[in-house]
């Protein structure tokens, strides 16, 4: 199976506007859009979520964190260089996006414990002990932010699994920021949560 990379003029007619949108915001079409938009309700409910994340209570570096802690976590070579880029936009501080992308407890502690929530998330399929969510809203995380950081969580599953079954290449514009995966067998584990 083949997944066809389109853009505004070969995707299905249902995702052509949506597609010229991205286009508009990205000045190009990212190649996991071009995929995307074979199925115009995919490409709808990601746009949907992802608008609606603009008006999160996390700042744009702190989804960014979120983002790139999953996207590393699940071996998603694509999406790492992708929230890189997205990161440096962001105004992520150079050695924050490194340790991200290394996999290594951050020298931030907020973003750090942040980092540490959603390796937890994770790790432990949403059945997060009583005692991790008392540290992390005592780090100053609310229910309103678990919920949120849930919300990107379900964006980036989606974005990951779509960009490995369809093998995704990068784009050009996000070369600079290429990744590729180490071994991950233990990444998951919750060290870096307090």
């Amino acid at each position: 199976m083949k997944f066809p990379i389109h853009t505004t003029a070969t995707a299905p007619k249902e995702s052509r506007r949506a597609l010229k949108q991205i286009e508009n915001k990205y000045g190009f079409v990212p190649n996991y859009f071009g995929v995307l938009s074979e199925s115009p309700v995919a490409l709808r409910a990601y746009i949907g979520v992802s608008n609606a994340l603009q008006d999160s209570v996390l700042s744009p570096i702190e989804r960014q964190v979120v983002a790139l802690t999953i996207s590393v976590t699940t071996d998603c070579a694509y999406c790492v260089a992708d929230h890189s880029t997205l990161a440096e936009m962001a105004g992520m501080p150079d050695h924050i996006l490194k340790e991200l992308r290394q996999q290594k407890p951050l020298s931030d502690k907020r973003l750090n414990a942040l980092r540490g929530l959603v390796l937890s998330i994770l790790y432990h399929r949403g059945w997060v002990p009583k005692e991790d969510l008392e540290h992390y809203a005592r780090v100053g995380y609310s229910e309103r932010h678990i919920l949120e950081i849930i919300s990107v969580l379900a964006l980036k599953i989606m974005s990951n699994y779509v960009n490995h079954i369809a093998k995704t290449p990068l784009d050009v514009q996000f070369s600079g920021q290429a990744w590729s995966p180490k071994n991950n067998s233990t990444v998951l584990k919750t060290d870096s949560s307090r």
